[in-house]
């Protein structure tokens, strides 16, 4: 066995023997999966990863998490399948491709066509699009990846079409134009979880795909629309930070009790660009305290002035086309790109004597997250899916309690969300993808008037082309022969087939031995941040289209931040990839990898700061089970975690700590040795070998308990502190002497208890650490021939199992861990570093007494004591001993007689008291102070108050020690 843990030879070469095993199989050990199973099923679908994703720490906790939980249901013996998937992600697909298409040969995917650009990216994805399954296996993920499932694979898509041909049949998928985000720079609708948020304080210029120069933002313009039949020249003032939308302007609305404008009623303002005047309508949602208390309405590029537009039968007038060019208006701005057009507008404005003044303005600006374009709203025909029922029935789960959603905080957003919801946009202009399985009808017959776009009565669905024939047919009464389909070019949004997943991949809507045994499945795990748009999705398809519930549980976690609690970005340079943890990294190779990102180069050097600041010295190996590990450990921080790499290698400490303990505990048992067929103790034992059972019955307990609750930290905490502070700390120092010793008979016993903590020990921490457990268990002997052949496969210790709580061993020992804690504090206090002083135990009755007597061999070896005697009821104890208390019924004293020089001792005391009392001199003025209650804020009085307890407290301690080292002169 290597001398020291690393992480590198530990984790090389047990992956491939687990798969090539079949251990990850929900069929392995049994004749199938739908044998009856009374420990029960356990199926949890992995949140796909998209295609074009690399590995980061958002994946690294899912996985922790999941592969933990996972591991933890098999080891129980249930039937357990964990089912990989990775998601064809759309847009982030096609962006990839098509940058790529572009570098490499110059092109356009509208110059390649359709057909030959998605045999460019299925190219990309048989070459690339495994790397992330890959990144997933070297963290242990035990996903049984013969069902391994991708979005566009044939089963998968003929459940998409299944499902929206269904939808479209019910009515609950339809056709209508709406506003969208729109990306100019795509061409497409994006969903709402692919547009950001950048906020702005008031005029910032950005950068904005196909400008050369910056674009202003955050400034409100303010101009002036004259009243129609005036004779004193009246304007209303009204503003906007999208200047170029006034050429799309249809009405001023104002404020119906708004007095500054009742004499307009039934009035209209004139256009100074177009031919049309403007009717002053009065509507509720106006502000009369925000500006002039007059605002433009613009319903073709505004939710508000849509939903207003819609009120009072206004029309919507569109005026940018879908690269974001003008239309619909006069020159000299017509054909213009939005924002020349922003410029264009206010010199006129100005020219025509109408401009009023700029002012600065916080705002929110949209941004697409792929093209970094700004997003727009635009009328345009799309695909919808109605929400409303399906959202009632999730929400009336969750009230009833057939889904649970954990942590229960999330319950709130979840109803908050299903009462507000709004229909979903599912078509996106793109080619890679779902194609729509809709075809718009023209039937050459006098008698059928030529149908358009957004009217949903001709458009007709099919699950063949062949079927939508027929249904168009029947649908408009003719003859096959005259009806005439054009598919839809759109796509399905990605959601839309990731809703599906739970099922889909199962086969549904066919029915097979998978659908029938893992569907519903048991738990939903993933962040919090898609609760919305993949959660909600998945139980409101899932209802409506099984008639069940996807899955009974949903765990939600957090969300992976750095050590400062700031969010990942690449700009900040505090993006840390799993692999750089697992691996370790210079800072020079950090470095290296924002050369290779695409950061502005003025964003590389900032980003170079931050990672000299948080990594002065790299990332230091941690391996992958210290990286599991931390982060389920990480998990009780709430919302958020704070993610600090040093704690991270804590655990690779953890693990070498471990390693170092079962090489020992190999070392004792000795190469004969044979553990008995069952962990029962033979006969009563030592009262430590008692002690460190009943320790491992309570971590056992801690464990499942913990599990259960999905509560990480309480398993990873009760874990960490056997290993740790009980089997490390106490157990094996009090084994030493035992295992060197004479009496047989205690150290078979000690050897057996010892396998036993081995055993249960690596067992209980197998589903956080994977890797390293799997490497000592493999090195233990083996209870019976039988046993299994991986410890990923062999039972989690439960309850039943490890029944030896004894209060009785564990209070006799709590007595010894105390004066041994004693032992050490007067040792540090004193400086005995070196030194083993004898050890006097003065006790308040006989019971404490013998139980002294009984434990003060195991002091004298974990204390590092000289002699430890238990002095008589009423006895003193001898001359220069320093003294501490125990428990309220034993106190410790320490020969310190000959072992320290007095006036040495006592020439650094009385300096050390000289500042205590300066210290607390000081902070009792300060606390005295006038004002001081009124002006100190309460955080900095509570602490002051601390501290002076804690310095009064020193005192005293520094004023025993005086007096006793006077007495030793």
């Amino acid at each position: 066995m290597p001398d020291s843990y690393s992480p590198q030879y530990v984790e090389a070469a047990w992956y491939p023997w687990w798969e090539q095993q079949g251990f990850f199989k929900p069929e392995y050990g049994r004749s199938s999966v739908s044998a009856p199973n009374p420990r029960g099923i356990f199926m949890m679908c992995i949140p796909p990863p998209n295609v074009t994703g690399s590995l980061h720490l958002g994946h690294a906790l899912t996985n922790a998490i999941q592969d933990s939980l996972t591991r933890w249901h098999r080891m129980r013996g249930e039937t357990t399948l964990w089912n990989p998937g990775c998601d064809h992600a759309g847009i982030a697909t096609q962006v990839v491709v098509e940058k790529k298409l572009w570098r490499e040969q110059g092109l356009s995917r509208h110059q390649l066509g359709r057909e030959a650009f998605l045999r460019e990216v299925w190219k990309w994805k048989e070459e690339k699009g495994d790397r992330i399954y890959h990144q997933l296996k070297k963290l242990g993920s035990s996903l049984d990846w013969n069902r391994a499932c991708f979005t566009m694979d044939p089963k998968l898509s003929a459940a998409v079409t299944e499902a929206f041909v269904q939808l479209h049949e019910e009515g609950v998928i339809y056709r209508s134009t709406r506003l969208v985000n729109w990306s100019c720079t795509l061409n497409s609708a994006i969903s709402d979880i692919e547009v950001d948020k950048k906020e702005l304080t008031g005029r910032t210029l950005l950068s904005v795909p196909g400008y050369k120069e910056k674009v202003e933002f955050g400034v409100l313009v303010s101009f002036a629309y004259k009243v129609q039949g005036s004779d004193s020249d009246e304007e209303v003032l009204v503003a906007t930070t999208r200047i170029e939308t006034m050429l799309g302007d249809v009405a001023v609305a104002v404020h119906p009790k708004d007095p500054r404008y009742q004499h307009l009623k039934g009035k209209s303002v004139i256009h100074p660009f177009v031919s049309r005047s403007l009717p002053i309508i009065f509507d509720d949602f106006v502000d009369m305290e925000f500006g002039t208390g007059a605002v433009k309405i613009t319903p073709a590029h505004d939710q508000n002035d849509y939903e207003v537009g819609q009120r009072h039968g206004l029309e919507a007038i569109s005026i940018m086309d879908a690269q974001g060019a003008l239309v619909n208006v006069p020159p000299p701005f017509l054909g213009l790109p939005r924002f020349e057009a922003r410029k264009a507008v206010l010199a006129a404005l100005k020219e025509r004597g109408l401009f009023r003044g700029t002012e600065d303005n916080p705002m929110v600006v949209p941004l697409c997250n792929r093209s970094k374009d700004v997003v727009e709203p635009l009328l345009r025909p799309q695909w919808y899916v109605r929400c409303g029922e399906m959202a009632q029935a999730a929400s009336a789960a969750v009230t009833r309690g057939d889904l649970r959603i954990l942590p229960e905080a999330h319950q709130r957003t979840w109803h908050a969300w299903m009462d507000n919801i709004r229909d979903w946009c599912i078509s996106r202009q793109l080619w890679w993808g779902h194609r729509i399985p809709a075809y718009f009808v023209t039937v050459s017959d006098p008698a059928v008037p030529p149908g358009e776009d957004p009217d949903g009565r001709y458009w007709v669905s099919g699950r063949t082309k062949a079927e939508a024939l027929e249904k168009a047919a029947e649908e408009f009464g003719v003859s096959p022969d005259k009806i005439s389909l054009q598919q839809d070019e759109d796509v399905l949004d990605t959601w839309f087939s990731s809703g599906l997943f739970p099922f889909s991949i199962l086969g549904w809507p066919n029915q097979s031995e998978d659908l029938s045994v893992f569907y519903p499945g048991t738990l939903l795990e993933t962040g919090h941040d898609i609760l919305f748009f993949w959660v909600a999705r998945m139980v409101m398809l899932g209802l409506k289209l099984t008639g069940r519930l996807p899955f009974r549980e949903v765990y939600l976690h957090a969300i992976v931040r750095d050590a400062h609690g700031r969010k990942m970005s690449k700009s900040l340079g505090n993006v840390i990839d799993p692999l750089d943890v697992i691996h370790g990294v210079s800072l020079q190779g950090l470095h290296d990898q924002l050369l290779n990102s695409n950061l502005d180069p003025s964003e590389v050097e900032k980003a170079k700061e931050g990672q000299k600041a948080d990594f002065p010295a790299g990332i230091p190996e941690c391996g992958t089970d210290a990286l599991r590990f931390g982060l389920c450990a990480y998990t009780s921080q709430g919302r958020d975690i704070n993610l600090d790499v040093n704690r991270i290698l804590g655990y690779r400490h953890f693990c070498n700590k471990l390693w170092n303990a079962t090489k020992f505990a190999l070392r004792g048992l000795g190469k004969d040795f044979v553990p008995s067929p069952t962990s029962e103790p033979g006969g009563r034992g030592s009262l430590v070998d008692r002690w460190i059972r009943s320790r491992l019955t309570e971590a056992v307990r801690l464990s499942n308990q913990g599990f259960q609750a999905y509560d990480f930290p309480a398993v990873t905490t009760a874990q960490y502190s056997f290993w740790l502070y009980e089997l490390c700390d106490v157990y094996l120092e009090c084994l030493k002497p035992v295992l060197s010793g004479v009496d047989q008979v205690a150290a078979e016993h000690a050897r057996q208890t010892l396998y036993t903590c081995l055993d249960v020990g690596l067992r209980l921490l197998s589903p956080f650490m994977p890797f390293v457990t799997e490497e000592l268990f493999q090195r233990l002997p083996r209870r019976t021939p039988q046993a299994p052949p991986s410890l990923c496969v062999t039972s989690y210790p439960e309850p039943s199992e490890c029944s030896w709580k004894d209060p009785e061993a564990e209070g006799a020992f709590e007595l010894a861990l105390s004066i041994t804690r004693a032992v050490r504090s007067l040792r540090a206090d004193y400086n005995l570093t070196r030194i083993r002083p004898d050890c006097f135990l003065e006790v308040a009755d006989e019971a404490t007494g013998a139980l002294a007597s009984a434990v003060s061999g195991h002091v004298q070896t974990l204390a590092s004591a000289g002699i430890v005697a238990v002095l008589a009821l009423g006895a003193s104890a001898p001359q220069g001993c320093a003294v501490a208390l125990a428990s309220d019924r034993c106190s410790v004293h320490l020969q310190l007689q000959g072992l320290v020089d007095p006036a040495r001792e006592l020439g650094k005391l009385q300096a050390k008291r000289s500042e205590a009392q300066r210290q607390a001199q000081r902070l009792r003025e300060r606390r005295a102070a006038s004002g001081y209650t009124v002006k100190v804020p309460l955080k900095v009085q509570e602490a002051d108050e601390v501290k002076l307890q804690q310095t009064e407290a020193e005192l005293r301690k520094v004023d025993e020690a005086i007096s006793l080292f006077q007495k030793m002169l």
